[in-house]
């Protein structure tokens, strides 16, 4: 018979959570309406949370989902920050929601305020009603303003949060500086071939098919490139972007996601960036979840939600089903051979002196600054690598269009002589 987890308020008003047993959640819901408690929520209680297999077509609309109705990091901390600040003020739950909505100038987000706000006045605790909104409220989000509510720290955890979504933001915003340049750069770049195909070989094409001469293998290969983009420039169009989506859904399905995240982890230079940031968000994640309370394997569970990364999601799964099995977590997280041996010897030590929260926290920070470091270094190289780039590959195209043209004037001195 399943088991289905319920959170009522009894009799007296008092909130009462726990497990009921019945073969359908009608009948769970059944059970309780005959105890005379008020429901606040029944679902499924499973092993853990965030379980199952979507398949692609689920993904694919929970990505247009959260597109739709996520809204920006930025946003979510100046409203975390906020709702910490107003609440530590004396101020209700209810009412400071309430008065967020009022000021918020994004449409989107006023609108889930709006609904937070009705669902509290029903009843929800606030982790309740953000849940959902998933596309806003991430499952990280409401499982620390859960923890906070239950241990009666809301306004710390609240605090912590900020703080954390602060960091995330700037370390976004670090990373989104240091590829503006480059950015600009690529586009560029494929402005300047697309028009050398598509308006500069033409022309020499046409000279060149008035001399009837057999033309060089790379300038031939690169006219029928040129021919096959004017003659068929909206097929052309639809090529690029169908490439883009296949490339998108690929991505999206479990081998395709590991096949790429492999890779980003093994670019030279970039990879480490990739590393180092992961390490620094699953530290931040893991010390915030411990110190708010959170059981271990709830925290490992949405610490392996956080990394984003499909490399390093399946090592924090399969330490986590060491930890069940009676490892040590340190112990656990080192058999996995994905953590480095920093963030190890800092969670042995936590593990053994009781301080993991805590010292979790400094390998976060230790991360964070050798991230800035590298993006710093890789600010003062990448410029000069791509404009090297791009004249390599605009002086390639170059050189083969003017190759038949280098073949006459050999041609032509050998003739002299």
């Amino acid at each position: 018979m399943p088991n289905f987890a319920y959170i009522v308020k009894d009799a007296k008003g008092a909130r009462v959570e726990g497990i009921i047993k019945a073969d359908t959640l009608d009948m769970a819901v059944d059970k309780l309406a005959k105890e005379g408690s008020t429901i606040i929520s029944v679902k499924a209680a499973a092993e853990g949370a965030f379980k199952g297999k979507l398949s692609l077509f689920d993904k694919v609309m929970l990505r247009i989902y959260k597109w739709r109705t996520g809204v920006s990091l930025k946003t979510l901390v100046f409203f975390t920050r906020q709702l910490s600040t107003m609440f530590s003020a004396g101020l209700t739950i209810e009412k400071a929601v309430t008065d967020l909505e009022k000021t918020e100038k994004s449409k989107k987000f006023s609108k889930v305020l709006r609904r937070i706000s009705d669902d509290i006045k029903k009843g929800y605790s606030l982790s309740e009603a953000m849940e959902q909104h998933p596309g806003v409220f991430n499952p990280m989000y409401v499982a620390l303003v859960q923890a906070g509510e239950v241990s009666g720290t809301l306004h710390t955890i609240l605090d912590e949060l900020s703080d954390y979504l602060e960091k995330t933001e700037d370390t976004r915003r670090k990373v989104r500086s240091a590829m503006a340049y480059p950015t600009f750069i690529l586009i560029f770049l494929t402005i300047v071939v697309w028009v050398l195909f598509y308006f500069i070989i033409p022309m020499f094409a046409q000279v060149y098919r008035g001399f009837h001469a057999e033309l060089p293998a790379p300038t031939q290969v690169a006219i029928a490139i040129s021919d096959f983009i004017t003659g068929n420039l909206f097929f052309s169009i639809l090529i690029f972007l169908g490439v883009i989506v296949a490339i998108w859904m690929v991505n999206l399905t479990d081998r395709g996601r590991f096949i790429w995240d492999t890779m980003k982890l093994k670019i030279p230079i970039f990879g480490s960036v990739t590393i180092n940031s992961i390490m620094s968000k699953f530290a931040r994640t893991f010390s915030i979840l411990m110190a708010a309370g959170v059981p271990i394997m709830d925290t490992m569970e949405l610490s392996e939600n956080v990394v984003q990364n499909a490399v390093i999601e399946g090592g924090v799964r399969r330490a986590r089903v060491m930890v069940k099995e009676g490892y040590g977590v340190a112990n656990a997280f080192r058999r996995t051979g994905l953590f480095p041996s920093t963030l190890l010897q800092m969670m042995a030590t936590g593990e053994e002196t009781g301080d993991m929260d805590k010292l979790l926290g400094k390998a976060a920070q230790f991360y964070e600054k050798l991230v800035d470091a590298v993006i710093d270094r890789l600010t003062s190289l990448i410029e000069p690598l791509l404009i090297v780039l791009m004249a390599v590959v605009v002086g390639s195209i170059i050189i083969v269009i003017y190759l038949p043209i280098f073949k006459l004037g050999e041609a032509m001195s050998q003739g002299l002589r």
